[in-house]
């Protein structure tokens, strides 16, 4: 009896897989005639290579919005984004509810400096509207020879009318990371503009060269994300224990865990750390992270919302797919995707209210320096003198954020206000 059971659920198990393969089979069966039908019957001579990557692009593009077919063109831009510089705009952009969209500028690009904002969403690139166009579509517009111009068009929240901006398109050179310090303060303010291969490295020089700081800005705005490792490694150096982040996929094997280690970690320093809008994927990995953490305040406007794994899969020599394989997961079990990270404190940007910039007001120190630069300019033989003096003086403020600087940011100014009220609480203690 036992024997004809076994032989029944093995008869019928069998024939579930049988069933499964027939309609794999049916479906490749469907697959290979459509492909042949266009080969045969449409009005231009397109080969069957053609055809099977346009099909492929399409079936990716329909998976989700950042899984796509890397042809070799794209595998090289690919290299380029985490390695190297490009010509081009100097923005990030993706897909937010189906349209596509800004992420973030990046610092001092063309785009950057003609206003291009986080959170604008492109209506159209030159004549081409974006409608049904891919990222990938769009980026290869975009890029193109140095000192050419081209038009972007943009939907703003708050405008009435669509914006047209003309861009020159330049090299774009990433420095993902640089440090400045405070005027009238010891606290350190960490600009991270995206995450490349250099950024624990780099944030850690920087904290070995600050002494006797009193925290830690750290700044996170239209930062798009980029490499996990780095990630997981800036989390790191503030955390001492516990999981960073976890991804999770249709597969067991696709399940991975990132636990912070012991050693080197900055524990004491107060954190405060700056998103808004244009803070993707492993920015919001690290904001997310120290936050659930109880290491770090999040002040700003709430992130972009991309909290899915991409692994590019290669099919050749030359061709690879980039593709979605599983979710990030933060310490809380909270995910990213399609929510992102709600701030601490929200600030939207501008400057601070009640501080007239238009005002004149000079100091008798000032003023006394200035008349003695003035006399000084009337003595030929110190022009050369004062003029190198000028230049170390420039030099100086590029690596400081002056009262001025901090005025104009309110976002920072509370940043940087939290950090002196944390340091208050601990002082009190």
């Amino acid at each position: 009896m036992i024997v004809r059971y076994a032989l029944l659920i093995c008869v019928v198990f069998s024939g579930v897989l049988f069933a499964k393969e027939l309609s794999r089979l049916e479906s490749l069966k469907k697959y290979t005639r459509i492909v042949s039908i266009i080969e045969k019957y449409y009005v231009d001579d397109i080969k069957i290579q053609g055809i099977v990557d346009k099909s492929i692009d399409g079936l990716l593009a329909n998976l989700d919005a950042h899984s796509s077919f890397l042809k070799e063109k794209e595998n090289k831009e690919m290299k380029i984004k985490t390695d190297g510089e490009f010509g081009g705009l100097g923005i990030h952009i993706g897909m937010k509810d189906g349209a596509l969209t800004i992420i973030s500028p990046i610092d001092d690009t063309p785009a950057f400096k003609i206003g291009i904002e986080a959170g604008d969403i492109i209506l159209k690139i030159e004549d081409q509207s974006t409608l049904a166009m891919t990222i990938d579509d769009a980026v290869k517009l975009m890029r193109g020879k140095p000192g050419t111009d081209i038009e972007i068009t943009v939907v703003r929240k708050g405008e009435t009318k669509p914006l047209v901006f003309k861009i020159t398109r330049a090299i774009i050179n990433l420095k993902s990371v640089y440090g400045k310090s405070i005027e009238n303060s010891k606290v350190k303010y960490i600009r991270v503009t995206s995450f490349d291969k250099k950024v624990v490295k780099e944030v850690k020089k920087i904290l070995k060269k600050s002494k006797d700081i009193e925290g830690v800005v750290l700044d996170l705005r239209n930062n798009p994300g980029g490499l996990l490792n780095q990630a997981i490694g800036l989390v790191d150096i503030f955390v001492p224990s516990g999981v960073i982040v976890s991804q999770k996929g249709r597969s067991a094997r696709d399940n991975q865990i990132f636990k912070a280690t012991s050693s080197g970690t900055y524990e004491d320093i107060p954190v405060v750390v700056l998103i808004n809008q244009g803070s993707a994927s492993a920015s919001e990995i690290v904001s997310g992270a120290l936050q659930d953490h109880k290491r770090a305040i999040i002040v700003g406007k709430k992130s972009f919302g991309k909290g899915s794994v991409q692994m590019i899969l290669p099919i050749s020599k030359l061709e690879s797919l980039r593709l979605t394989i599983a979710r990030y997961y933060l310490p809380n079990g909270r995910t990213i995707q399609a929510k992102g990270v709600e701030p601490d404190i929200v600030v939207a940007r501008g400057k601070v209210p009640g501080v007239d910039d238009n005002s004149f007001s000079i100091k008798e120190a000032d003023l006394k320096k200035h008349l003695k630069g003035e006399i000084a300019k009337l003595d030929k033989g110190k022009k050369k003198k004062e003029k190198k003096k000028k230049k170390k003086k420039k030099k100086k403020k590029k690596n400081i954020l002056t009262i001025k600087d901090i005025n104009n940011d309110i976002q920072l100014k509370t940043a940087i206000d939290t950090i002196k009220t944390l340091n208050i609480i601990k002082g009190d203690k």
